[in-house]
């Protein structure tokens, strides 16, 4: 739940990275975004190492959409990682940051005109193809350039995954990909290898998300190696790439125990030889590893602002963010841990509901928190808040979003300016001549 470099003195005071919170409070602001440099990291080499022993070896693209900035693609590239983005948007953050096109996957299920050509001219290494008509645009694009485009298909497995709703994607009621059932996955099989213009090299399939138990993963290997024999069997194909996708769940609080990475990729390998053709070359294993690698890297340090006492002894903490910088809870009822800085262990705790400023009554961060005795003024830290805060925070009520820094060895450096008034408005114009 929090960064591999956690430290808390005997009088409470916090630090991660080898930074007190008090400094970085000071310096940066609150609220502010925080990620240990050391625990990113970590999460990365865990990935390469683990799969780094399968024959081929396999190889994880972070997935962009957890979080993205120029500084974390770089940091990505750097340690040998492939990147996997889902709009033109995440596309033109990764080549700002000098990110090797080829080591680029390009997902989505909605991906329009303007972003295939900007894959398509940029070399992206592989396109995910979510849908018929998508299939025919890119292939009739690249036809365009006398080229041809390598695509994995994304295929729905049917593997119900045990977590949230909106989270789930690999069931066959899904807006995402081609489902077993009803021939369609077959179908894009089919034209994909008559298409003059596209290079089928494998299949993709992603089941959700904060998945805590390693079986549904091993059942999604079966079922993309299951459909890969078919395929050969019936016309010879057989895949280059099978791609895993992501959703190894983590640790947002005391019950949730992530899956154990070696013993599973182990088990994935082993499914891997089991299921492969004689004399043909097993596929390489690709893995999306989003949530697993910036989550637990990341924190968010707030001000409380005030403490409300309501009918009913219930005790409100108000702190100066929420959900435009976290709109987690509201949407599908996340659970984050808190604690406050400069409290020691010994302080009397009192059970209470963090709520953010936002003018929602659903604005609030979390439900019954253990904290020490909270005061005006007092540092809150929420733990795990890596992955998809920035990612989807907002500037509702025209609060600007955060800043977010990285911490190492001692140092902060800023990896994402604070938003202002100005920048909020930047897009704004003025009512011309007091007209519309």
């Amino acid at each position: 739940m929090r960064p591999t470099t956690y430290i808390k003195s005997p009088n409470g005071q916090i630090s991660v990275g080898g930074v007190p919170l008090q400094d970085l409070a000071a310096s940066f602001g609150t609220p502010l975004y925080v990620l240990d440099y050391d625990t990113l990291v970590s999460r990365m080499s865990a990935y390469r190492e683990a799969l780094s022993h399968m024959d081929p070896p396999g190889h994880a693209h972070y997935a962009g959409k957890a979080f993205l900035c120029r500084a974390m693609a770089s940091l990505v590239q750097q340690q040998g990682l492939g990147l996997d983005v889902v709009s033109g948007g995440e596309l033109a953050t990764a080549l700002k940051a000098g990110v090797d096109p080829a080591h680029i996957l390009f997902h989505g299920n909605v991906k329009s005109r303007q972003e295939i050509r900007m894959a398509l001219d940029h070399g992206v290494g592989r396109l995910v193809v979510d849908s018929l008509d998508e299939l025919r645009r890119i292939n009739a694009m690249a036809g365009d350039r006398g080229s041809k485009a390598a695509i994995l298909l994304r295929i729905t497995p049917g593997i119900d995954a045990h977590t949230h709703d909106f989270i789930r994607t690999g069931h066959f009621d899904s807006k995402f990909g081609f489902g077993l059932t009803e021939g369609l996955a077959d179908q894009a099989v089919d034209e994909a290898l008559a298409s003059d213009h596209l290079r089928l090299e494998g299949f993709h399939a992603h089941i959700g998300s904060q998945i805590l138990e390693s079986a549904p993963f091993i059942a999604n290997a079966e079922a993309l190696l299951a459909f890969s024999r078919t395929w050969y069997e019936k016309r010879g194909f057989w895949p280059q790439v099978l791609d895993l996708g992501g959703g190894v769940g983590v640790k947002y609080g005391p019950h949730d125990v992530p899956p154990s990475l070696e013993p599973m990729i182990r088990q994935i390998d082993a499914l891997v030889r089991q299921m492969t053709p004689s004399g043909q070359r097993r596929p390489q294993i690709i893995l999306e590893p989003g949530r697993s690698v910036v989550a637990e890297a990341g924190f968010t340090l707030y001000t409380v602002e005030a403490v409300k006492t309501v009918a009913g002894s219930h005790t409100y903490v108000a702190v100066d963010g929420g959900m435009g910088d976290n709109i987690r809870p509201a949407l599908y009822q996340a659970v984050y841990g808190a604690e406050l800085d400069a409290k020691p262990e010994s302080a009397p705790t009192r059970t209470v509901t963090v709520a953010g400023r936002y003018c929602e009554s659903g604005d609030i961060l979390i439900q019954d928190a253990e904290l020490a005795e909270p005061m005006t003024g007092d540092r809150l830290v929420v733990w795990g808040t890596g992955a998809y805060n920035y990612a989807m925070a907002s500037t509702y009520n025209r609060v600007p979003r955060p800043a977010v820094v990285v911490v190492r060895d001692g140092h902060a450096a800023v990896w994402v300016e604070r938003e202002s008034y100005d920048d909020v408005m930047r897009l704004d114009r003025a009512l011309d001549g007091g007209h519309a």
